[in-house]
């Protein structure tokens, strides 16, 4: 039987998991295909994966374009190709940096810089995904992105082990920053080279960790789906009578009355039925965007 659902699932993921193996499970359990992940993680990482099926797969775009909070563990004096710790050695160096000098650093990256997509993801070049490059050991010149680091703090104390310097740090970035791309610039910023070693995304958003659940839940039926005017906090809700309801499902440009360049209409329960926006040839109007219906 094909489950009738059209909401955001919040998962915890695991280590060892691609976000596609995840996105794969979620699909086969429900029997649906219309499944996507709003944000890719590692297999190493751990931690929110917000997973929309049915119709809210028409809001990944919008669920991708927020913020992310992480934790990840650094180690400076060694990089891999990969720049975390599941990748190959390719250098490694005495290292020594005090607790003042790694604040000092962290505080003056806070801001916006261009930073260089890793060479081992999934951003396309030319057609092919960068990892691609890197396995068939060709040349290719990693693009850049502008990204927010919008908080950087160290959490609790440093560690010196074998010639290591280790430590956490809690981060707050704009979407497609890179937290493995963050740790190399740490560590350049500090003279020397450092990857990751572990890594959470504890917050996406308005998901927190704490409101997901592990994938053996989600298959043990212990999950809820949040409807698409539950996420959607961001944009003002309006509820429509009949005659309304009837010019959106038919997706008529209508007359912005509203105050808003974008709204989330919903039915007289409460249900999304569409968001609209400014409408380009005139700013009086606003026009169908996304369609729930």
């Amino acid at each position: 039987m094909v489950i009738n659902v059209d909401g955001v699932i919040l998962i915890n993921k695991e280590k060892d998991f691609t976000s596609r193996d995840v996105v794969n499970i979620v699909s086969k359990h429900l029997k649906i295909k219309k499944v996507g992940h709003t944000g890719t993680l590692d297999p190493l990482a751990t931690g929110v994966l917000a997973i929309c099926v049915g119709k809210a797969t028409k809001i990944v775009e919008l669920i991708t374009s927020n913020d992310k909070e992480y934790i990840a563990k650094v180690v400076l004096g060694i990089t891999s190709d990969t720049l975390d710790i599941s990748g190959n050695i390719i250098h490694e160096e005495k290292c020594y940096k005090t607790k003042e000098e790694i604040k000092t650093v962290l505080n003056n990256m806070i801001g916006t810089y261009e930073q260089v997509v890793p060479i081992y993801s999934a951003v396309r070049v030319k057609g092919k995904k960068l990892y691609e490059y890197a396995r068939n050991n060709e040349e290719v010149e990693p693009p850049k992105r502008l990204v927010d680091i919008k908080e950087l703090n160290l959490l609790g104390d440093i560690k010196y082990d074998n010639d290591k310097v280790i430590f956490e740090v809690k981060c707050k970035v704009s979407k497609g920053t890179y937290i493995r791309s963050l740790i190399r610039d740490i560590a350049a910023n500090l003279n020397t080279v450092g990857l990751m070693s572990e890594l959470v995304r504890t917050k996406h958003g308005n998901f927190a960790i704490e409101d997901c659940i592990t994938i053996d839940e989600f298959k043990n039926n212990k999950y809820s789906i949040k409807s698409i005017h539950e996420v959607l906090t961001n944009y003002p809700h309006f509820k429509v009578d009949e005659k309304l309801e009837q010019d959106i499902r038919y997706g008529k440009i209508i007359n912005n009355i509203y105050g808003y360049n974008e709204i989330l209409f919903t039915d007289f329960n409460g249900k999304a039925l569409a968001l609209y926006k400014e409408y380009d040839k005139d700013k009086n109007k606003i026009r169908p965007w996304k369609m729930f219906i």
